[in-house]
C-alpha cells in the first residue's frame, strides 16, 4: 500500500528536471572517457545502518537515461539493514550509469536518512500507542518523497498542504477574536471533508476548542502535567496531537500523557543523509 503513493508518472518529471539539473550539456568525463559500446556492473552498498527507503526511485533514476540499465533490487523499502550491506546490483551501458549514479544515490541518501530518524522516534514510544507525525517544514519540491519517507519509517503524515486540514494557529485566533469565532468562521465556508485543528497553549484553549467542536486539538509546548490534564478533559472527544520540545528524549515522556499524535519536525529537518555507495565490480 505504501509503495504506491509514489507513483512513476509524478516521480518521474521530479527526476528528469533533477538529471537536467546535474548533466547540464553533458557528462564531459564519462562521455570522453567512455564509448557508448562499454558496459559495467556495480552494486549499491551501505556504509552505515539504515532502513531502506526510496529503492524505486533509485532504479528510475537510471532507466530514465537508459531502458539498458539492469537494476536488481534485493531489499523493499521498510527492510533494516546493517552497514556493508548491499542493496542492488546494476548493469548496463556505462555512460547512462556513471551519469546517473549522484541523482541516484542523493534520492536514496534522503530517503533512507528520513525513514531512520523516523523510526527512531517510533520506536522510542514504546510501550506507548501515539504515533510521530510530520510537519510542513519540508525541503521545497522535495515533499512528496519526505513525507513517503517518514510513512516507510513507520510514521503518519501531517497534512501535505496547506488545503488538506484547517489549522488555526495564534495569529488566526488573534485576528477572529478568539477560537470560538475562528471555529464559527471556518464552518460557514469549509467543506464537509476537511477537519479542523486548532493550537492550544492553555488549559483554558483546551476547553474552548472541545466546546467549539474542533476535530483535532493540538497541545503546543505544554508540560507533561497540563498535558495529561488536558486529555483527561477532551476525554476522546478530539484528536489530541502534542507538539513542540519534541526529542529523541523527550518524546516517550510525551506519549506516557496519553497524546493519539505527537508532531515533529525532527524526523525531517534533522535527520542525517546516509551514506550509500554505488562500487564498481
Amino acid at each position: 500500500m505504501t509503495q504506491k503513493l509514489l507513483h512513476s508518472f509524478i516521480v518521474e518529471e521530479h527526476i528528469k528536471n533533477a538529471l537536467k539539473e546535474d548533466i547540464g550539456f553533458g557528462d564531459i568525463t564519462t562521455d570522453f572517457l567512455y564509448s557508448d559500446t562499454d558496459e559495467i556492473t556495480a552494486q549499491l552498498n551501505t556504509r552505515e545502518d539504515t532502513v531502506v527507503c526510496g529503492i524505486e526511485v533509485f532504479k528510475l533514476v537510471f532507466s530514465i537515461l537508459s531502458d539498458k540499465v539492469k537494476v536488481n533490487t534485493f531489499y523493499e523499502d521498510g527492510a533494516w539493514v546493517e552497514k556493508n550491506t548491499t542493496l542492488a546490483q546494476i548493469k548496463g551501458p556505462a555512460r547512462a550509469i556513471l551519469t546517473a549514479e549522484r541523482t541516484a544515490l542523493n534520492y536514496m541518501q534522503r530517503m533512507c536518512g528520513i525513514a531512520t530518524q523516523t523510526k527512531k522516534y517510533q520506536d522510542a514510544i514504546a510501550p506507548y500507542t501515539a504515533k510521530v507525525t510530520d510537519t510542513r517544514k519540508n525541503t521545497p519540491g522535495f515533499r512528496m518523497f519526505e513525507k513517503y519517507a517518514v510513512m516507510i519509517g513507520g510514521a503518519r503524515l501531517h497534512r501535505f498542504n496547506l488545503s488538506d486540514c484547517v489549522m488555526i494557529k495564534d495569529n488566526h485566533i488573534k485576528h477572529a477574536g478568539s477560537i470560538t469565532k475562528a471555529v464559527e468562521l471556518i464552518k460557514n465556508n469549509l467543506s464537509h471533508a476537511h477537519k479542523i485543528e486548532v493550537e492550544c497553549d492553555t488549559f483554558e484553549q483546551v476547553r474552548e476548542a472541545v466546546q467549539a467542536g474542533c476535530d483535532i486539538i493540538m497541545l503546543d509546548n505544554m508540560s507533561i502535567d497540563e498535558m495529561k490534564k488536558s486529555v483527561e478533559f477532551i476525554n476522546k472527544r478530539a484528536i489530541v496531537e502534542a507538539s513542540g520540545n519534541v526529542k529523541i528524549n523527550t518524546i516517550n515522556e510525551i506519549a506516557s500523557t496519553g497524546v493519539d499524535v505527537i508532531s515533529t519536525s525532527a524526523i525531517v529537518a534533522q535527520a542525517p543523509v546516509i551514506d550509500l555507495g554505488l562500487d564498481i565490480l
